[in-house]
């Protein structure tokens, strides 16, 4: 019986790592460029449904190039996942907040 079940538990690993190598890999979308239209933005690094942004960085200011792809990156309840072309890192912003899409 002990045989069995390592050969089961052998062929499934073996299934498993298949079925992984087969599957295409997963592209990371390039953020499309766009900039900060506020006159200032509190940029946060995560953000949790429960009790919103939380782990303040820093204050983007109008003009600061950024990247979010409506329909592709996050949005909740109005905070958007965002790249900042500055430090490059990613964060969450507010939503109306980026704009001037594909200016730079």
């Amino acid at each position: 019986m002990r045989y069995v079940k390592r050969a089961l538990a052998a062929t499934a690993a073996v299934v498993a790592t298949a079925a992984v190598l087969q599957s295409p890999a997963q592209a990371a979308v390039v953020p499309e460029h766009a900039v900060i239209v506020c006159q200032s933005a509190s940029f946060y690094a995560n953000y949790n449904s429960s009790t919103g942004p939380s782990g303040y960085l820093r204050t983007l200011y109008y003009g600061d190039k950024v990247g979010h792809t409506p329909g592709v990156h996050p949005v909740y309840n109005g905070w958007a996942a965002t790249f900042d072309f500055g430090p490059n890192d990613w964060g969450y912003v507010r939503i109306e907040c980026i704009g001037g899409y594909d200016s730079w």
